[in-house]
């Protein structure tokens, strides 16, 4: 398997808030991560950090994640403990107030594919060349969308499109929305809104459906596709081939 992360700030923001990672333990199990933090600077980028190096450490400290139950109760178990961790960390410094972040992650093992979800940030499958939305942002204007209150189309550009209605740090009782994905998907990416804003998912499937790009290189033109167009945010991907086109399964 071939995988590649990156984060990049943008042309606009300051400081980058987001974290991502992608792990390895010692059973072949695969880790992804993408974390988007909000607080502002020295705020934002702890919470991020404080999620994607909690659920890393306790990662690598186990041989295995164990059977599919054992993974879901893992993940909320480690949402919970990094929530009571970025609340205490905003009781202690009064300068964070407002400290959150979103997260995505999938565990990949092979016997299951998983992904879990807070926040705005996406999981997707690539599958017979599409691009599949796994999970679904915890947003004012998806809420609004889902209800028939607003199209898809009204929320692509709605001024509260940034309002989450769920994030680790704010509130005090979390759970990550749980997805099992097909095991036959061709490669998982995730990523935070930086993209996803940036470039539609037509945009993203062509890249990653480009044969003379590496899986490095994929995932550094669909970040500098996005500062092409204004870079209007911090952009984080983290992105996992499973199998190569035509590779049998």
């Amino acid at each position: 398997m071939k995988s590649f992360y990156l984060t990049d700030a943008g042309r606009v923001r300051s400081h980058n808030e987001d974290s991502v990672t992608i792990l390895k333990n010692q059973s072949g199990e695969y880790l992804l991560m993408v974390a988007d933090g909000m607080g502002g600077h020295r705020a934002g980028e702890v919470a991020s950090s404080l999620a994607v190096t909690h659920y890393g450490k306790r990662f690598n400290e186990m041989a295995s994640v164990g059977t599919k139950l054992d993974a879901v109760n893992w993940m909320n178990d480690n949402a919970s403990e990094v929530n009571n961790e970025i609340i205490s960390y905003a009781k202690e410094n009064p300068n964070a107030t407002g400290l959150g972040t979103t997260l995505v992650l999938a565990l990949l093992t092979k016997e299951y594919l998983i992904f879990g979800n807070i926040g705005d940030s996406t999981g997707y499958v690539l599958k017979n060349g599409h691009l599949h939305q796994v999970t679904k942002p915890h947003s004012l204007v998806n809420l609004l969308v889902e209800t028939g209150q607003l199209t898809e189309e009204e929320a692509k550009y709605h001024p509260k499109k940034n309002v989450l209605m769920k994030a680790l740090g704010a509130m005090e009782k979390v759970e990550l929305d749980i997805f099992d994905v097909d095991l036959s998907s061709e490669a998982i990416l995730l990523c935070s809104d930086g993209l996803t804003n940036m470039l539609t998912d037509e945009q993203i499937e062509k890249v990653l459906n480009d044969e003379s790009l590496t899986v490095e290189e994929k995932v550094i033109k669909l970040i500098r596709k996005c500062n092409a167009r204004g870079g209007q945010d911090n952009v984080s991907i983290a992105y996992l081939v499973i199998k190569e086109s035509g590779e049998e399964e």
